[in-house]
């Protein structure tokens, strides 16, 4: 067998052979419907519930705490005599956008981190390899709000935060693989034509660590609803009177006995969205396990 015959047979074991369908594939087992459903409800409603109410979530429509169906108010008014609905319907937006923007930054720089190492080896795998060893002897979320109760209250800056919380864990996760696809007759090929390390690492690598890179995507989305409303509920994320799931489960507190629905529905809605992205990145990680076999075993 020649090199350019080695190249054609194992270069892209995985990208070539199996692309997206690993995504449909998840789709059509009940646990990755279910979880599709799940959290496409949830982020279907946080984008489109501003333009399902026409109550504006700042507007005062009755006493605090008014039961549900007082004055055509379907879930009642909150601590301040909002409307329940309105303040729910306009308040998952932006953890869901701050939670989306956190985990690709995240994973794309922890993924671009964990190529390099795994590649380079040497003396700059292994700096980068304990840099990132360092930042994972901080619980995530306690170094979230470490960084973030020391730079405020800026969304832009809540989004780098959380983002960077994800690195250490998707680099090593990106890491393991990356090693053992660089030793690959597809890598070496890539190398003998002169190809640079950029490329390899762009062309040879990254395509064939395509569904792992999804699958973090899916975990740290899902770890990034938690942050972002964990942070919005101790006041460091989207600030009053803006709506904001996180912050409706902490105005609302006093008055949980009295009147639930302020503090039941975001919960509600976070809860099923974390668990819909649970059991969807669970069948996907099903899903790519045959193709992780595919890339340790060479392809054949």
């Amino acid at each position: 067998m020649t090199i350019l015959q080695a190249h054609e047979d194992h270069s892209a074991p995985v990208a070539a052979k199996k692309p997206a369908s690993i995504l449909l594939s998840t789709l059509r087992t009940p646990k990755g419907r279910i979880g599709a459903i799940l959290l496409g409800s949830v982020v279907l409603l946080a984008i489109l519930g501003p333009w399902l109410t026409s109550v504006d979530p700042e507007e005062l429509v009755g006493i605090p705490f008014d039961l549900p169906g007082t004055d055509g108010h379907l879930f009642g008014t909150d601590y301040l005599g909002h409307d329940t609905l309105s303040r729910f319907l306009h308040g998952g937006r932006a953890i869901m956008v701050l939670a989306a923007i956190s985990a690709l930054l995240g994973v794309g720089l922890g993924t671009a981190l964990g190529l390099v190492a795994a590649y380079m080896k040497g003396t700059v795998g292994s700096i980068v390899m304990r840099a990132l060893d360092v930042l994972l002897c901080f619980p995530a979320l306690v170094l979230t709000l470490l960084v973030a109760s020391m730079i405020g209250t800026s969304l832009p800056l809540v989004c780098i935060v959380v983002a960077l919380s994800h690195v250490p864990r998707t680099a090593r996760v990106i890491y393991a693989s990356a090693l053992q696809l660089s030793e690959r007759e597809f890598v070496v090929y890539a190398e003998m034509i002169g190809a640079s390390r950029f490329a390899v690492m762009l062309r040879e690598l990254l395509p064939n660590l395509a569904g792992l890179v999804a699958l973090e995507l899916g975990l740290r989305a899902t770890w990034s609803i938690g942050i972002v409303a964990s942070l919005s509920f101790i006041g460091l994320g989207v600030q009053p009177p803006a709506a904001d799931w996180g912050l409706m489960i902490n105005e609302n507190q006093p008055g949980l006995l009295l009147q639930p629905w302020p503090v039941l529905l975001p919960v509600a809605a976070i809860c099923i969205a974390t668990i819909g992205a649970n059991l969807f990145t669970d069948a996907f990680s099903q899903k790519t396990a045959g193709v992780s076999r595919t890339i340790t075993s060479g392809g054949e």
